[in-house]
C-alpha cells in the first residue's frame, strides 16, 4: 500500500503546530497503524529529520496511551484502539489525517503526544477504596451480588485513553469519571467513601477545565472499550444522593 499521510506536527508545548505531508510505501495491511508510523518514522531518522513523536506502550489495547485522531475520529474508523486499528481498514492511495486529541484540558506536548495528566488528577481525587493493611481478607468475607459485579466490572474496563473527551463536541470527561466513580460505589469496599468519592473526583473535573456534557453521546460511540452512556446517568445519580445526604449532615 501506499499512502498519504497528513501529520500534525507541533515542536513544543508553546510552538505553533501544522500540518506536515508525507508518503509511505509498501505498508501492508496486515500491519498495526503504530507500525506504519513506526515505517514513517524510520524513514524520517534516515533522512535526518526529526521522528513524529506518539503515545504508545503495551499496544495490546489495554492500556490507553494510543491517542490519536485519525480523519477526524478517536482511534480512528473502527471501534478500537490505535494499537489494534490494522492498515486493512484503509486503501491503496488514501490520503490519512492524523492529529492529537483536542481538548482544552488535554494540552499538545509535542506532536501527537498531549498531556493527560488531569485524568491522573480525576483519580487521585476519589479512585480509591479503604483498605486495610496486613494479610488478604478471605476472598468470600465480602459477597458481590451477580449484577453488582458485573456492572463493576463493565465500568472497570476503562483505560483512560482520553477517547471519549477527543470524541465529544464539549470536551467534556463525563464518561470518563462515570466509569471511574460506578466501578467503585457499586461495590460494598467502594461504601465508606461513596460520597466524598464522586463528589470530589466531579469537582476535580470541572476544576480540569474539561466541558459540560450535553449528552451528545459521542463519547460512547467511540469508547474502544465499549462504557456504556447510561454510566453518566448513573453517575449523577450518585452525585444528587451525595448532595442530599451531605446537606442534611
Amino acid at each position: 500500500m501506499k499512502l498519504t499521510l497528513r501529520v500534525w506536527r507541533q515542536k513544543n508545548a508553546d510552538a505553533e503546530g501544522s500540518m506536515s505531508t508525507y508518503e509511505v510505501d509498501g505498508i501492508s495491511e496486515d500491519m498495526s497503524f503504530l507500525e506504519m508510523l513506526d515505517t514513517l518514522n524510520e524513514e524520517l531518522i534516515l533522512k535526518g529529520e526529526d521522528p513524529v513523536a506518539f503515545d504508545h506502550d503495551c499496544r495490546e489495547g489495554i492500556c490507553g496511551a494510543c491517542s490519536l485522531v485519525i480523519n477526524g475520529d478517536a482511534h480512528g474508523p473502527e471501534r478500537t484502539t490505535t494499537c489494534q486499528l490494522h492498515m486493512r481498514s484503509f486503501r491503496d492511495g488514501d490520503t490519512i489525517d492524523i492529529e492529537p486529541w483536542r481538548a482544552a484540558a488535554f494540552p499538545v506536548i509535542k506532536d501527537l503526544v498531549v498531556d493527560r495528566s488531569a485524568f491522573d488528577r480525576i483519580i487521585q481525587a476519589g479512585g480509591y477504596i479503604t483498605a486495610p493493611t496486613g494479610s488478604a481478607p478471605e476472598a468470600h468475607a465480602t459477597p458481590v451480588p451477580k449484577p453488582d459485579a458485573d456492572l463493576a466490572f463493565e465500568h472497570a474496563e476503562c483505560i483512560g485513553c482520553g477517547a471519549c473527551v477527543a470524541a465529544c463536541p464539549n470536551g467534556a470527561a463525563m464518561l470518563f469519571t462515570s466509569a471511574k466513580v460506578n466501578h467503585l460505589n457499586v461495590l460494598p469496599q467502594g461504601a465508606p467513601e461513596r460520597e466524598t468519592r464522586v463528589l470530589d473526583m466531579v469537582a476535580q473535573m470541572d476544576e480540569e477545565g474539561f466541558g459540560g456534557c450535553t449528552l451528545a453521546g459521542e463519547c460512547a460511540t467511540a469508547c474502544p472499550k465499549g462504557i456504556p452512556l447510561m454510566s453518566i446517568t448513573r453517575m449523577n445519580k450518585e452525585w444528587l444522593r451525595a448532595t442530599r445526604k451531605v446537606a442534611k449532615q
